[in-house]
């Protein structure tokens, strides 16, 4: 017998070689249905493996994203098991589960081309194989017998990858026909998949190298219900509706030039006011909070990030390094903030009395995407982080932490973030070789942000393996409208960057202390935040927060003179307001500036010029009647108001 210890550290007694999937049979039959895959002391499984010692466990079904993981998992198998059997002689990359559903990489045989018209043939084969509920099987295989397998197919990518890999660790799946060289988990068998869409096709470097054959890519999801799919497929439709990319070039937010460079976002007038509203809100927290604003260079001495550990880490996928004509002198562009950070509080000798010191700065960083990966404004080159990095005792860490928590609570309550959760990551419980510092001082900063979440009352998922290289780190995971998941704000306790950079303060009993460094940033960058924001609001932002808040529309040029009177008199009272003075009819100027999301409408005739008034239409909320321009004034003014202090209370 074997005991099993479940999450609620409830324990049960089974029979040495139980599965995943007997056990949740013990429990109900419906637990049976619905469990997709298993954690077992750690480490995510197949459901047919067994168990032979005692161990804890967790089951996930759908709505874990440890289910959905084998889930689409098993459909990406699925359809590369599809594409064998339709194009024989294709030649198989990679197939992974993503955040939302699964690829395949694709080396397709010569003369032959995938294109969306193919798409429906190949879910049509999926759903055929799927119903035949061929298991999907694990075999353990040695690096030999896996090499003469894959390379008698022809298959040089598996080939590749397996040479890779140590003797011993290596695993094939087989479902129906279908082998693939894989580690899992899986599903039971193909039977659980009810639904598939095949999406889009794209174009993808092997292994991400610009200098390999480009591949084609296919990506899809899954469900185990139609009508989780048919669900789906409207989400998606109100996503391209609500795309930051499409928005941003309706209201003339943002673009991007080939000629600049890609990644590389020019900010228009209208989304560089937006922004600058963001950071002047969040400099103004900052300031209440203590924080002192620093500025750093764009550039940096390579020994710099040698010294800090990012050199190691990143520098093989950043920019290359800037050689300059002093012989063996070399820059890169900042790719991180914090170490330059740590320079500044090095510059000056400190005590005890001093800390904490909390730095502050929205500072520019650039990192070398593959241009595959780069999206609109989530995914750049060059980006803007809302920095700050605060030096404190041990005494402090845990209140300093709290305080930062306090922040990011406030700006997504100020934003309507309201449906969040925390993901404490922490180190990998296996592979320690990618983190830098000792197992003291990752325990501390770990026990530190637990403590901290705990007092706050948060609710907390963890993550293992989702740390920083230098520190474990507290990401907040926000759901737009729509139900999406993106990682916002992040806080990091950090150890080790001073040890590395040797940053001291001398203590109450006159002797030198290490301080411990938190990193943070609310918005995480800029970009990618406005990105979220816009997607979330679908371009209809806080009245607070809106490049133009009111458009003032005369009903014919005759007009147009008191309008820009009315624009004048309400922009000295801080209001931002913007003339249309086209030679159109008003219905077409009310329908033009409705599309581009401005909250109010102020019409103005001949009635509104006698009065001295505007007629007030509110977007998404018709006709308010007639106001005086002091009256409009101030019911911008105490409307905004009221949005940021109630938030505050």
């Amino acid at each position: 017998m074997i005991k099993i210890t479940f999450p609620d550290n409830s324990v049960r007694e089974y029979d040495s070689g139980i599965t995943g999937i007997e056990i949740a049979k013990s429990i109900s039959n419906n637990l049976a249905k619905e469990v997709l895959s298993i954690t077992v002391n750690g480490d995510i499984q197949d459901l047919t493996r067994t168990i032979t010692t005692d161990s804890s466990i967790k089951l996930h079904t759908w709505d874990d994203k440890e289910g959905k993981h084998a889930f689409w998992h098993s459909s990406a198998h699925l359809m590369a098991e599809a594409i064998e059997a339709i194009y024989p002689g294709v030649k198989l990359a990679i197939g992974p589960s993503i955040e939302s559903g699964f690829y395949y990489d694709l080396d397709m045989p010569e003369g032959t081309t995938v294109t969306d018209k193919d798409l429906p043939a190949i879910e049509k084969k999926m759903i055929e194989l799927a119903r035949l509920k061929n298991s999907y099987t694990r075999e353990d295989i040695t690096k030999a017998e896996a090499l003469n397998y894959f390379e008698n197919k022809g298959d040089q990518y598996k080939t590749e990858l397996i040479s890779d890999l140590e003797d011993g660790t290596i695993t094939l799946y087989k479902q129906g026909n279908f082998t693939d060289l894989c580690r899992g988990p899986h599903l039971p068998n193909t039977g659980y998949i009810k639904a598939v869409k095949l999406l889009s096709i794209a174009g993808a470097y092997w292994r991400g190298n610009e200098k390999n054959k480009q591949l084609t890519r296919i990506y899809g999801i899954s469900f185990p219900k139609q009508k989780m799919l048919e669900e789906h497929m409207i989400l998606l439709e109100e996503a391209k509706k609500r795309d930051h990319r499409k928005i941003g070039k309706e209201l003339d937010l943002f673009t991007f030039s080939q000629r600049v460079g890609q990644g590389l976002p020019l900010w228009l007038p209208k989304g560089a006011m937006l922004r600058e509203r963001l950071e002047n809100f969040l400099k103004r927290v900052q300031k209440e909070h203590g924080y002192l604003p620093v500025i750093t260079p764009h550039i940096g001495n390579k020994e710099l990030y040698v010294t800090s550990g990012h050199y190691a880490k990143y520098g093989a996928d950043s920019f290359q390094p800037i050689n300059t004509p002093a012989e063996g002198e070399e820059f890169l562009l900042k790719p991180m903030n914090c170490p330059h950070h740590c320079e500044i509080f090095k510059a000056r000798p400190k005590s005890y009395k001093d800390l904490p010191v909390r730095y502050a700065e929205f500072g520019t960083v650039y990192r070398y995407e593959q241009s595959g990966e780069l999206h609109g404004l989530t995914r750049v080159r060059g980006f803007t982080q809302d920095d700050a990095h605060i030096f404190c005792r041990p005494d402090q860490l845990k209140d300093e932490f709290k305080k930062v928590i306090d922040i990011v609570l406030y700006i997504f309550k100020t934003l309507n973030f309201e449906n969040f959760v925390t993901q404490i990551s922490l180190r990998d419980q296996v592979n320690r070789e990618k983190y830098i510092g000792s197992d003291e001082n990752w325990e501390k900063a770990e026990n530190a942000i637990i403590e901290a979440t705990s007092e706050k009352g948060l609710e907390t998922v963890v993550e293992y393996g989702e740390a920083a290289f230098y520190g474990p780190k507290l990401d907040f995971m926000v759901k737009d409208a729509l139900g999406r998941s993106w990682q916002l704000g992040t806080i990091q306790v950090d150890y080790n960057l001073p040890e590395r950079f040797e940053l001291e303060y001398v203590g109450s009993d006159d002797q030198k202390h290490r301080p411990i460094m938190i990193h943070r940033a609310p918005f995480g960058s800029m970009e990618r935040f406005v990105a979220v924001l816009i997607e979330h609001t679908a371009g209809k932002f806080p009245l607070w927060l809106n490049p133009d808040q009111a458009v003032i529309l005369p009903i014919s040029e005759k007009y147009n003179d008191y309008a820009n009177k009315v624009a004048d008199m309400l922009s000295k009272e801080d209001v931002r307001v913007i003339v249309d003075s086209r030679n159109e009819k008003i219905g077409k100027k009310i329908r033009d500036n409705e599309l581009m999301k401005i909250p109010y409408l102020l019409i103005v005739g001949e009635q509104e010029e006698n009065s001295q008034s505007v007629s007030v239409r509110k977007q998404g909320d018709g006709d308010k009647g007639t106001m005086s321009i002091g009256e409009f004034a101030s019911h911008i003014q105490e409307e905004v108001k009221k949005l940021i202090e109630v938030k505050e209370n």
